[in-house]
């Protein structure tokens, strides 16, 4: 796919998301599918995996901008940037997913220090300001920059928290056996630099050839096999335990997406297209940088790390903690049945078509300052 191409399909979802936007402001959640049992659908999903890119695209670019491994130059300012389009459409999924989003600024000014979310909040906030210096510092700097090294180390520090963040989200909520396991945080970080690096992958595929970089490829293909094998190995450990402990509340959701209803989801997506194919593919394709191929098992292992995600957050809900109370009442909202509505997949189609078009119009406006900038120093 050539770059024109890809403004077409960011042009295209975007406007598909023009009308899920108006519908969940006009509407608000009335023809959203979650309720008042699964109470985390499609956008919460869509969080995990953009705010999951942000962290690990700004890890990836500390191998340029704070480590300086000649491999990776001029790699940072592209992810630093994709860490900010992803933070914001993280944030943004988030926001539609709250009953009042006017009232997103009570968690930051008027904070429960022990809550989950108050944490999330600012951490997410600290990450996004000292990710917007960073883009700033490097795409100012000329020659060695102390403020930009001290402001990476600060952001290291921070995304590595924020990375595992929603995985204690998750895990603190003691009523859902399927989450509350201490894995789950570690299981997200690594799901954050395996995403960030296949956003690399992608990005790469659309660089200026004059850039030169491709030899950022001979790291992130192995990483991105390595990260695989520990995220497939994760997921044995997690199911495996999970269905042969027999504890229903772990059983019963590993289960159904192993052999139920989310089985193709699980197979097909996120074992197979997700993790396998780009595991043999890109061994296979070894010291060969092909490009094109590279972009296209980085968006394979998006997909599958997408599914993933909202496999973990649907699945560990379909479980009753109370016997029955599904069926002791009836309506809209009050079932354990959960597809995301049409409304809900065009917001979706939105967020992507922003952040289609948030990377390469940045690339775009980006690039040259950025070449100038390391030229002159």
């Amino acid at each position: 796919m050539n770059k024109k191409s890809a403004y077409i399909v960011g042009i295209i979802t975007l406007l598909i998301g023009l009308w899920g936007f108006y519908d969940r402001f006009a509407y608000g959640h009335d023809h959203a599918a979650y309720g008042s049992v699964v109470v985390w659908g499609l956008w919460v999903a869509l969080y995990f995996l953009f705010g999951g890119l942000a962290v690990g695209c700004f890890l990836w670019a500390s191998l340029d901008l704070l480590f300086e491994i000649p491999a990776c130059k001029g790699t940072g300012v592209k992810a630093l940037w994709a860490a900010l389009i992803t933070l914001t459409a993280a944030l943004i999924a988030i926001a539609f997913d709250l009953g009042h989003m006017e009232r997103f600024w009570k968690v930051l000014l008027q904070p429960n220090l022990h809550a989950g979310v108050a944490e999330d909040a600012w951490g997410y906030t600290i990450f996004g300001g000292l990710t917007a210096i960073a883009l700033f510092r490097a795409v100012n700097q000329k020659g060695k920059d102390g403020v930009l090294k001290v402001i990476m180390v600060l952001g290291l520090v921070v995304s590595l928290y924020v990375a595992g963040a929603p995985g204690k989200l998750m895990g603190v909520n003691a009523a859902r056996s399927f989450w509350h396991a201490g894995m789950l945080p570690v299981q997200f970080l690594f799901f954050a630099l395996a995403t960030g690096a296949a956003l690399l992958m992608v990005i790469l595929t659309f660089a200026d050839k004059k850039e030169k970089l491709e030899s950022s490829l001979s790291i992130l293909h192995p990483a991105a096999i390595i990260l695989l094998g520990i995220n497939l190995y994760f997921t044995w450990s997690y199911f495996s335990q999970g269905i042969a402990g027999g504890m229903p509340g772990i059983m019963l959701p590993a289960q159904e997406i192993v052999s139920g209803q989310y089985s193709g989801l699980f197979w097909g997506v996120q074992i197979m297209l997700g993790g396998i194919v780009p595991i043999v593919v890109l061994a296979l394709n070894g010291k060969n940088n092909n490009i094109p191929l590279s972009g296209l098992m980085g968006l394979c292992i998006l997909l599958g790390n997408g599914v993933s995600r909202y496999l973990i957050l649907v699945a560990g809900q379909k479980v009753e903690m109370l016997p029955g109370m599904s069926q002791a009442v009836h309506g809209p909202g009050l079932t354990l049945t959960y597809s995301p509505s049409t409304s809900e997949w065009a917001v979706a189609s939105g967020l992507v078509g922003l952040v289609i078009l948030g990377l390469l119009i940045g690339a775009d406006l980006l690039l040259p300052m950025f070449t100038k900038s390391r030229q002159e120093a």
